[in-house]
């Protein structure tokens, strides 16, 4: 009788992950757990965690809980405040409905959540020996064999596999899929937080239905960690697109137009008046039309790169969060036969999952009333 052959040993694959969002983090900790050789690329020299409120939906929640990584999901739960309650009013106050939200028990809940919470629960969990700051990509190019990621100042990172996980102004996405676009949606959009203990509280999500060219929202964010209650407010205001990119920048270093803000009650208007300058964010609202693919050859798209959408369903980040975890389990050493079947097989399950996001955030998008956008999209991808 022959010996049975030895298996060979798995060889850890090289992989660049570029964007250090919440995707971009939950795929590299998953795949340094494995055993895979990480690099985290970021523009910015450290972790960004600016940004402001966050509707984790309970499907990303679930996300979190599948990745399966000790403490994370506790982590991210202490850090946010399950939504209790939504209520939807009109421009003058009134109430249209509310309804409470509901869960089983043992189940788990939708978040309200600030952004930096959940980034840094992603970073507790992380090796930060993976993390290169200061990285920002100009290009990349592939062989049968390897796969190469230029940098501005002429550094390069060599391997197996690159993850563009670098968000709606992706420039992995942009060699990727060339016909990618932007699409405006018609909105200039202010977000921030602000202290807050009357206007928004018990775990509400306040909405004032669209009308009168706005929209706004409201969402209680619980204490913060000196025992400040916080509300996280955005407001978005119908207006063309300006075509001079210079003017598109300077439009959103302005604060939210007096003669907008007044077409909400006072009490709500109030909250926004109330935010100081450097805690608000300001953008211009795009998606993106769903791409043909999400992988070509050693290079995969996950997060935003590859499917931003409106954020009138609260899908964007959880299916980021869902494309890590789904990214990750095909890349399980010894699961697939090559990198590259890996990533089709993943390309293969998210695909359709995220084109219906995408279709159902536009169909929602016109029904509450967004006027549709100019026929036309956002040259390029360089930025607003």
């Amino acid at each position: 009788m022959s010996p049975p052959e030895e298996q060979q040993p798995v060889v850890p694959l090289r992989i660049a992950v570029v964007g250090a969002g919440s995707s971009g983090l939950l795929l590299s900790l998953l795949l340094q757990r494995q055993g895979h050789r990480v690099s985290l690329f970021e523009r910015s020299p450290q972790l960004r965690t600016e940004g402001c409120g966050i509707l984790l939906v309970k499907s990303g929640v679930e996300a979190v809980a599948a990745a399966a990584i000790p403490g994370l999901l506790d982590d991210l739960l202490a850090g946010g405040h399950p939504v209790q309650r939504f209520v939807f009013r009109n421009l003058r106050g009134g109430l249209i409905e509310a309804s409470s939200a509901e869960r089983e028990a043992g189940e788990l809940p939708s978040l309200l959540i600030h952004r930096r919470a959940i980034l840094d629960a992603l970073w507790k969990h992380l090796d930060p020996v993976c993390f290169r700051g200061g990285h920002s990509l100009v290009g990349w190019s592939q062989t049968a064999e390897e796969v190469v990621a230029t940098f501005a100042g002429g550094s390069q990172w060599k391997g197996d596999l690159l993850v563009g996980a670098d968000g709606i102004f992706s420039q992995v996405a942009t060699l990727l899929c060339p016909e990618r676009r932007l699409r405006y949606l018609g909105d200039r959009v202010w977000r921030g937080v602000v202290p807050d203990a009357r206007f928004c509280t018990n775990g509400d999500f306040l909405v004032y239905v669209r009308g009168r060219g706005i929209y706004a929202n409201f969402f209680d964010l619980g204490a913060d960690a000196e025992g400040r209650e916080l509300t996280h407010w955005g407001f978005f205001l119908e207006e063309p697109l300006p075509e001079d990119r210079d003017a598109r920048r300077r439009a959103l270093e302005e604060r939210v137009p007096a003669s907008a803000l007044a077409k909400l009650p006072e009490d709500a208007a109030t909250i926004i008046a109330a935010t100081p300058p450097q805690g608000v964010v300001a953008n211009w609202s795009y998606d993106i039309d769903p791409l043909p693919t999400m992988a070509r050859g050693r290079v995969v798209l996950i997060g935003d790169a590859a499917h931003a959408m409106s954020s009138s369903q609260a899908r964007g980040m959880t299916a980021g969060l869902e494309d890590a975890v789904a990214l990750a389990a095909r890349l399980l050493p010894g699961a697939c036969a090559s990198p590259m079947q890996a990533l089709q097989e993943y390309v293969e399950e998210r695909l359709p999952v995220v084109h219906r996001y995408q279709e159902r955030s536009r169909q929602v998008s016109h029904r509450m009333g967004r006027r549709r956008p100019p026929d036309r999209s956002q040259e390029g991808n360089g930025g607003p």
